[in-house]
């Protein structure tokens, strides 16, 4: 992948303040107020609309943001060929946007689950490839290796993924560096693995980007009088493969930098050498990323038991948790550079997690500018959990921007 030209002079920050005042895309002013030492500025900055990213972006795991959220700052605050991170990366909706806008992709999370959904869509195969791989495929050989997994699958589908699986790790062992196809193929079934539509493998589940317990599951089956349909794998594969690449692959860009590590120590990511980073941790005891992505890691090969995700229960751990981030986001972010550091409403409005976030940089080589709020209407996904806009949930993307200082 051929590089674009060295990384330039950064934005000015105060032309970056003044643009965010001066927005008005969507027919109304920026509002702006201060609250102790915190700027507020609020408006509706990018789109609500669910599917108005690039589609190979269709990716989709739990509490992830907007591809229009990075957008916003990568067009802003960056310039062709700089690097841009999120230690949180989660599905790599960051390090895709960066590489889609010509910037070098970073990114880092400490499931290696992330680097599964994301590197695989920075350099993707051709369709024809795809399906010439998957009919390699000794579909027939499948074996039904946990009952309990009936659940979701009909015995002919769960015996077509145990396949493909066996196939995939003995081809593209987890800690290797795999064949781009079939490191493809395993991002995408591991994007069809469960669901709510005949595109999935799975009889209608919760929404695509967690997974149920099998007893939760089976309850759900009782209660809707289902029975797991037999799918054809390959198929589902091929077509959202399809939908994924139609509108191309990313244009030329910086070879890409992925790390499977704790936001707190990313030793592959050079000091300075980052211009800005878009993130948004996980939320205060709100996510249990490692419960909802249980049947993905199955099938990658991954033991969540043995994965760091921290669940923060209280405020003052959660707060501990963001300064370190931030201590190893003050060692890689140039002089110049910015930290766009999203976070949600949690407990009905009742913690303001960017007040925790703006202390938390308190003593740390960071200028704390203001507090953008993206006023949003809910997702699907909250509309399905019967969530309703103003009442529970996450209506704003409430983003401390901080511009890492020339001192040290």
């Amino acid at each position: 992948m051929d590089a674009l030209p060295p990384e330039s002079p950064p934005p000015d920050a105060d032309d970056f303040t003044d643009t965010v005042r001066r927005f008005a895309a969507f027919g109304q002013p920026t509002e702006e107020w201060q609250d102790g030492p915190i700027r507020y500025l609020a408006n509706a900055f990018w789109t609500a609309g669910q599917r108005r990213g690039h589609a190979i972006q269709e990716v989709s795991y739990r509490a992830c943001f907007k591809p229009q959220l990075p957008a916003f700052f990568i067009e802003r605050l960056s310039r062709p060929g700089d690097a841009v991170h999120d230690p949180f990366m989660g599905r790599g909706t960051t390090p895709i946007q960066a590489a889609l806008m010509g910037r070098r992709p970073v990114g880092s999370d400490v499931n290696p689950l992330s680097l599964l959904l994301t590197r695989p869509r920075l350099a993707p195969p051709a369709l024809p490839d795809i399906a010439r791989r998957l009919a390699e495929v000794p579909w027939a050989r499948g074996e039904i290796a946990d009952d309990a997994l009936l659940a979701f699958y009909s015995p002919a589908t769960l015996r077509q993924i145990g396949a493909l699986r066996a196939w995939l790790l003995a081809r593209a062992p987890l800690h290797a560096v795999p064949d781009p196809v079939d490191d493809w193929i395993r991002m995408v079934a591991l994007n069809r693995l469960t669901g709510h539509s005949p595109g999935f493998f799975s009889v209608y589940t919760l929404p695509p980007n967690q997974a149920v317990s099998p007893q939760a599951q089976r309850r759900l089956n009782a209660l809707r009088g289902q029975t797991p349909p037999d799918r054809d794998v390959r198929r589902l594969i091929l077509k959202k493969s399809a939908a994924l690449l139609r509108e191309g692959a990313p244009p030329p860009h910086p070879p890409a930098i992925l790390a499977a590590a704790p936001a707190h120590a990313v030793p592959a990511i050079a000091d300075a050498s980052v211009q800005l980073v878009v993130t948004s941790p996980p939320f205060l005891d709100v996510v249990q990323y490692g419960a909802d992505n249980w049947l993905r890691c199955w099938f990658a090969g991954i033991d969540p038991a043995g994965l760091a995700i921290a669940q923060h229960r209280t405020a003052a751990d959660w707060q501990a948790m963001v300064r370190a981030s931030l201590r190893e986001l003050a060692r890689i972010v140039r002089p110049g550079g910015h930290v766009a550091f999203e976070v949600g409403e949690v407990r009905r409005g009742t913690v303001l997690l960017e007040r925790l976030v703006w202390d938390a940089a308190e003593g740390l080589p960071f200028v704390r500018r203001f507090v953008m709020l993206n006023r949003q209407r809910f997702t699907k996904t909250a509309n399905c959990w019967g969530i309703r806009n103003n009442t529970r949930g996450t209506n704003t993307n409430r983003i401390v921007v901080l511009r890492r200082s020339f001192g040290a």
